[in-house]
């Protein structure tokens, strides 16, 4: 399996994932693998399935003897897994076929890559954990310190009504909280052992088969589903959606910074931002759109893992395969989105001087709910509202700004508490409170 978000060199570090990298490496897949058969051997000695003195030498030999994964490619590629070659490599290199006999004892191929496959996903989990408490933390001191710095709130690009810079930090980081609650009951729901046998019965264990599966799951650090999932990909499915909200709420931070920081905007400067090989004024935003891209191949591996779902009968070959090819890059590629992020929102500084000056070149007009809804105190709201729409129609044709022609209109109305975007910001300080407060006790 592939261990970068993209195979090239070059990329590597553009697209870098961190420690995660290293758990999508066919070393890692390998060490897991041989830590399950080591657990599995281990249970069957404690419940007399196996001699105990080969299930004490299989986990010993587990630990200690190395095996090569790239001798193990043909053999999976006859297969169609690699647990075969791993198992007859195994036996061969441990040299006491008295002992060796009992490896891998009524297991099957699914058995052993799901159950390495869980081990290395909880790794995942956990790094990706960390990184996103960082960016949460990192979020909640831009929420604290600007919950009332005012900029513009846009929606279908257009100015829209004042919004703070902590409330836009803090919408960026619900997303990443409420992830990050879900996070231990998706451990504890879907880092499942599998154990069931060749056709999902635990056919030669017989009413041992809960037993051992429980002593294994105890032995591994996780969840005995009590049941066969073979056929049934839910708990992968609900780590890869997991993953996948995570990566697009990200994706949502770098699609709007990158919108921030460009030419005649400028509302956010960057800490690092890339050269261009011919502009030499460019200072671009390549954080964030690592952020995007990251988010778009989390959600494109997303939908060919959901199509996997689709898994026949006992097991299904070509569904399985499918998760081998799409679910690494899926993990990888939100990894790195967490990372990235890790490493870029501390370095995010806004620009009151530019914030304002969207004010000035609004002409007033980010103020005209405002407007409609204070002259609803002088006329009816129905009246009020076409009454802004003129004005606003006026300021937009001839120029100007709104204040004045409303000054004009309505002279004997007091307008102060319309115009100043300080005035206008709604709950926006509190939401940016609240969530500082809820990023840092989470």
């Amino acid at each position: 399996m592939a261990g970068s978000v993209h195979d090239s060199q070059i990329y590597h570090k553009l697209f870098d994932a961190g420690e995660a990298s290293k758990l999508f490496t066919d070393s890692a897949e390998v060490r897991a693998m041989l830590i399950v058969e080591g657990a599995l051997a281990k249970a069957q000695g404690e419940l007399g399935i196996i001699p105990e003195l080969s299930a004490k030498a299989i986990h010993r030999a587990t630990l200690e003897i190395p095996l090569d994964p790239g001798a193990l490619g043909q053999a999976a590629a006859v297969n169609g897994v690699p647990v075969p070659g791993l198992v007859s490599a195994f036996r061969d290199a441990m040299q006491a076929p008295e002992h060796a006999q009992y490896f891998h004892w009524g297991a099957t191929s699914q058995d052993i890559i799901d159950t390495g496959l869980m081990l290395r996903l909880r790794q995942l989990l956990g790094l990706v954990e960390g990184a996103v408490r960082e960016t949460l933390s990192a979020l909640a001191g831009l929420a604290e310190a600007h919950a009332e710095l005012p900029m513009a709130g846009r929606t279908y690009g257009q100015y829209a009504t004042p919004v703070s810079f902590g409330s836009v930090a803090a919408q960026w980081g619900q997303p990443l909280l409420s992830c990050l609650k879900e996070l231990d009951d998706l451990k504890r729901t879907s880092l499942l052992i599998s154990l069931s046998g060749a056709a999902g019965t635990g056919s030669i264990w017989g009413a041992q088969t809960p037993a051992l599966r429980a002593a294994v799951a105890a032995g591994l650090g996780l969840s005995d589903p009590g049941r066969s999932w073979h056929a049934d990909r839910g708990p992968l499915l609900k780590v890869a959606d997991w993953l996948t909200r995570l990566a697009t709420a990200l994706g949502k931070i770098g699609e709007d910074v990158t919108l921030m920081v460009q030419s005649g905007v400028g509302e956010v400067r960057l800490g690092t931002a890339g050269g261009s090989s011919t502009m030499p004024q460019k200072q671009n935003p390549v954080q964030p759109s690592v952020l995007v891209a990251a988010a778009r191949q989390s959600i494109a591996a997303q939908s060919a893992l959901q199509g996997a779902g689709l898994a026949r009968q006992q097991r299904d070959g070509a569904a399985w395969f499918t998760e081998w090819m799409v679910l690494p890059q899926l993990c990888l590629a939100a990894a790195c989105a967490a990372e990235t992020a890790r490493r870029m929102v501390p370095g995010l500084e806004p620009q009151p001087d530019a914030m304002q000056a969207a004010f000035d070149q609004s002409q007033g007009l980010m103020q005209a709910e405002t407007l409609s809804f204070h002259l609803s105190a002088h006329m009816p709201r129905p009246e009020a509202q076409a009454a802004v729409k003129r004005l606003c129609r006026t300021v937009i044709e001839r120029g100007g700004h709104l204040r004045d022609a409303a000054a004009t209109a309505y002279p004997d109305i007091d307008l102060a508490p319309v115009f100043g975007a300080s005035g206008q910001l709604g709950d926006g300080p509190e939401q940016a409170r609240a969530f500082a407060a809820a990023a840092r006790a989470v």
